[in-house]
């Protein structure tokens, strides 16, 4: 148990750097449609709705770490298909852990690749 307890205190430090991150003015997004093999790059501003295909792409926020501006990007997205009343996919999307948060649909896939720092 007091291992146990060591091990979690020995991690604070970094848990609390970890969590230091600025907004960024916006992100760039990668789009793969799987029916057609189209790639499309999108840069988009925070609070900017965009269409590319069948999608709807609204970026409500992108951050990346305060010590490491070209470090990893994290993007909250939410994304419609056509004009479904339901987004399918309303939540971060992480630039190094592209499974971790993953939209699951069967055309389309999306990806943060960085945010803005200016």
């Amino acid at each position: 148990m007091m291992k146990a307890v060591a091990i979690c205190l020995a991690m604070l430090p970094m848990a609390s750097v970890a969590q230091q991150a600025t907004s960024g003015s916006g992100g760039d997004l990668r789009i793969l449609d799987k029916v057609n093999g189209e790639v499309t790059d999108l840069t988009m501003a925070v609070g900017e709705s965009r269409r590319v295909g069948h999608l709807n792409i609204t970026m409500e926020d992108c951050r990346y770490p305060s010590a490491n501006p070209s470090g990893d990007a994290f993007a909250a997205l939410n994304i419609w298909y056509r004009d479904d009343n339901a987004p399918v996919f309303t939540g971060w999307l992480v630039a190094s852990s592209p499974a971790l948060y993953a939209m699951e649909h069967p055309r389309y896939d999306v990806w943060v690749l960085r945010c803005s720092t200016s």
